[in-house]
């Protein structure tokens, strides 16, 4: 899977090329986490400073939803620069770090993934950052920003943080059914094995008061466990758990169909009820549609609030199906590769993986058009939102747990002398509970840009590496085909993260540095390379 070369563009035209054969694992792990803590996130301190001039404000409010595009940056994804007098930018909140996780992986086998399974978001999502957060259910809102050295560009950064995850005695109970692949490709080492095993670890985490269900599927589906309180019976999970088999053919929507009917059927009220599905996506017999299996369980969806978190899993890994599914599921994806990730999420992150903190979730950042030239978005291509959407509830945005950051990097291009206000970003997202719309917003001026963005604040440098990173991975795909403004050639980039990872202490920052020393390393192989 993958390709065998990627091109880097600011890298002197060199090729990325060569692959390895090696031998895989894979993780499993329950759903994905983007948590806190990190350094230097300067924000605006919310002032208009603009003095009083004309600014572009977040969309108004619409009395029914619309599939009118207008209002939407136009042309190929990311690359195209937003026209006047169109200085909104809207999305859908996503904290899927699959992509990344995904790409690690190849990369440590390697090769170089395919620049189609490539998400900035998800890359700069995966790692912490220190803003402010609120004190209940939804968001602060913190932006800055640092120049580049090329000519009128800086990097913004717009940053959501949820409230501080509470502990696990004080989070809501959980219903969760697991939805598990025992397709014949699960039992490559390190697929159903390892999902078996943290399976067997969070049952012993978790709390009496959770409920837990079982569905497996093959050729067909089948509750392997009812809902079950765990109370006295995790005895009877363990030996549902243990007794897992991998078997035949993937038959995904079958698995999905069974295991909504498993959540309608052991819901519970005041809990939060969730369908997790472990699986390598690589559905080959019944529904392989993500919008024909999705539209059969809306109504658990819509009604009961049932959303889905995708797991991916296998060395080769069906990317497109999982997040197509975890997005229109109300959801998001994880894929990790190793018995620590997996036992960090079941184990240390479980409390901000079970409960909710805003449900669909959008951003809107709206440029200055008297000190912005030109601005682009980096990622987030599935979830674009229209302008005049972001405050049409019935539209469609992202839920996000506590304990969770959210990180939009722009490219952003300054008129020649620009000063004063440059962006101000809004967040809307729905009360987990009551479903009130809430709002919270930030803003950024050009005086707070920092010189550049390697003397920025530590966390900023981090979300660039990665930003950056991505970036270059897809860099083979026509639909990308200019560099970020300040990319800097992959070996020079490594040398950055390893220094970042040498001055955190950070692990999450020294695999990062890893995998692009890894990708800048096949960059030099002409024919292939080791280790």
């Amino acid at each position: 899977m993958g390709m065998d070369h990627i091109r880097t563009r600011a890298m002197g035209g060199r090729r990325l090329r060569g692959a390895l054969l090696a031998l895989t694992t894979a993780g499993a792990v329950l759903l994905t986490g983007c948590s806190a803590s990190g350094d230097g996130s300067n924000s605006a301190d919310g002032a208009d400073k603009s003095g009083g001039r004309n600014l572009p404000l977040p969309a108004p409010a619409q009395t029914s939803g619309s599939d009118s595009a207008q209002g939407e940056q136009t042309g190929a994804p990311d690359r195209e620069i937003a026209p006047s007098p169109d200085y909104l930018s809207t999305f859908a909140l996503d904290v899927d770090t699959a992509s990344y996780g995904y790409a690690r992986r190849t990369l440590a086998n390697g090769r170089i993934p395919d620049p189609s399974t490539i998400r900035p978001e998800e890359f700069v999502n995966s790692f912490r950052q220190d803003y402010a957060r609120p004190d209940g259910n939804g968001f602060s809102v913190s932006v800055d920003g640092a120049r580049t050295d090329d000519d009128r560009w800086s990097l913004v950064r717009v940053g959501l943080a949820t409230r501080a995850a509470e502990s696990d005695r004080e989070r809501p109970p959980a219903a969760l059914t697991f939805v598990i692949d025992v397709s014949g490709s699960m039992e490559e080492p390190g697929r159903l094995d390892l999902a078996k095993d943290s399976l067997d670890v969070m049952t012993d985490r978790l709390r009496d008061d959770d409920s837990v269900a079982l569905v497996t599927f093959s050729d067909e589906a089948e509750t392997v466990l009812p809902m079950t309180r765990l109370g006295d019976h995790r005895g009877r999970v363990h030996d549902a758990i243990d007794g897992l088999e991998p078997q035949d053919s993937t038959n995904l929507g079958a698995g999905v169909d069974t295991g909504y009917d498993t959540a309608v059927e052991g819901l519970r009220e005041g809990a939060t009820n969730r369908v997790v599905l472990i699986s390598d996506a690589l559905a080959n017999t019944g529904d392989t549609d993500a919008d024909s299996i999705l539209e059969r369980i809306s109504t658990a969806r819509r009604e009961h609030g049932i959303t889905l978190f995708g797991v991916g899993v296998g060395s080769e890994y069906g990317d497109a199906l999982m997040e197509r599914l975890a997005d229109k599921g109300d959801g998001h994806t994880t894929y990790v590769s190793n018995e620590d990730d997996a036992r960090t999420v079941f184990c240390e992150q479980l409390p901000q993986n079970i409960d909710l903190a805003a449900r669909d979730a959008k951003a809107q950042v709206a440029f200055d058009p008297q000190t912005v030239e030109k601005f682009r978005l980096i990622g987030y291509d599935n979830r674009k939102v229209a302008d005049q959407d972001f405050r049409d509830d019935r539209v469609d945005g992202g839920e996000v747990g506590p304990g969770h950051t959210v990180t939009a990097l722009y490219a952003v291009r300054t008129r020649p002398g620009a000063w004063g206000h440059l962006a101000t970003a809004s967040v809307r997202w729905l009360d987990p509970d009551s479903r009130a719309p809430h709002e919270e917003s930030g803003q950024l001026e050009t005086g707070a840009l920092h010189d550049g963005v390697w003397t920025s604040p530590r966390s900023f440098q981090v979300a660039a590496v990665a930003g950056y990173f991505a970036d270059a991975l897809r860099a083979d795909d026509a639909r990308w085909s200019s560099s970020l403004p300040g990319a800097v050639p992959l070996d020079e980039l490594a040398t950055r993260a390893a220094k970042l990872a040498d001055s955190s202490q950070d692990t999450a920052v020294r695999g990062l540095a890893t995998a692009v020393e890894q990708a800048s390393r096949v960059n030099d192989c002409e024919g292939g390379c080791s280790g």
